[in-house]
């Protein structure tokens, strides 16, 4: 996999999955990845409850709920799997796909505890931007909280690879991160921070820093019109996109989709809800 700096938290997360004797010292000393919790008496059960959570929320919100027993996806950015177990209790078959392998373990280790393990199949994205699913083969594809944290043509390439393995017919639900004010002063210092994590020594240490790691690993800010176009210019087709963003913030430029609004999405993400054409 080619070095990119904004993978380093997540190698250093992943270390400490495969160092870690328990699933809940996993959870206790790699959450501050994957839902910002930290906390010497985390356990696996508070951290998929979350996921649980979040997952009924978001399939409610969006009107995903499978529509057929036989219903099938694709969760882009499973990591140990906050909300894979979740989903192997509503679709029939869950892909979990993560840069990391040994978060995939963990994941399987996870779903088996508060899941449906025998739902699950795991793929490791070792390039960062390629799934290697079949084409036109999920009813859904979903990533939550995973697309911001990659390099910008990778996120775009996983936006159109999420196309790619959904049937016609079926569905995406991408988070995105976009521009806020903030990212004046948020913007170039996650970038000095990247450059530090790359230090022999001292970076290492620095990305399992909590503070630092959410500084920089933020690694692109895209906008529904970038999202969009990306999409039109590669030839691909979606039908009644709809772009989810919070009331807080500006009314985003989404052309030739429709703008709605949810209090409980964070001020600088958004979302792409389409059927795949």
């Amino acid at each position: 996999m080619p070095g990119r700096k904004q993978h380093v938290p997540w190698n250093a997360a992943g270390r400490a999955t495969e160092t870690e004797h328990s699933a809940d010292d996993v959870v206790r000393n790699t959450g501050w990845v994957f839902n910002n919790e930290t906390g010497q008496r985390l356990t696996l059960a508070e951290f998929t409850e979350t996921g649980e959570q979040e997952v009924g929320a978001y399939l409610s919100l969006f009107d995903l709920q499978p529509a057929s027993s036989r219903a099938t996806m694709v969760e882009i950015g499973a990591g140990i799997g906050r909300m894979t177990a979740a989903f192997t209790k509503r679709f029939s078959r869950v892909i979990a796909c993560d840069l990391d392998a040994a978060f995939l373990e963990r994941c399987r280790e996870t779903v088996a505890a508060f899941g449906d393990v025998s739902r699950l199949s795991t793929v490791h994205v070792g390039d960062g931007r390629t799934l290697e699913v079949a084409d036109d083969s999920v009813d859904l594809t979903f990533s939550y909280i995973t697309l911001q944290h990659c390099e910008r043509d990778d996120a775009l390439s996983l936006t159109r690879e999420a196309m790619r393995v959904t049937k016609p017919g079926g569905h995406i639900a991408l988070n995105f991160r976009t521009w806020t004010a903030r990212d004046v002063v948020l913007w170039p210092v996650g970038g000095l921070v990247r450059q530090a994590w790359k230090l022999p020594g001292f970076g290492p240490r620095l990305a399992r820093n909590r503070t630092a790691t959410r500084l920089g690993w933020q690694a692109n800010r895209l906008a529904p019109e970038d999202v969009l176009a990306d999409i039109r210019i590669s030839g691909l087709s979606i039908i009644d996109p709809v772009v989810w963003a919070s009331p807080e913030r500006d009314r985003p430029a989404a052309p030739r989709a429709t703008v709605k609004t949810f209090a409980g999405i964070n001020p600088s993400h958004w979302w792409l809800v389409a059927q795949v054409g």
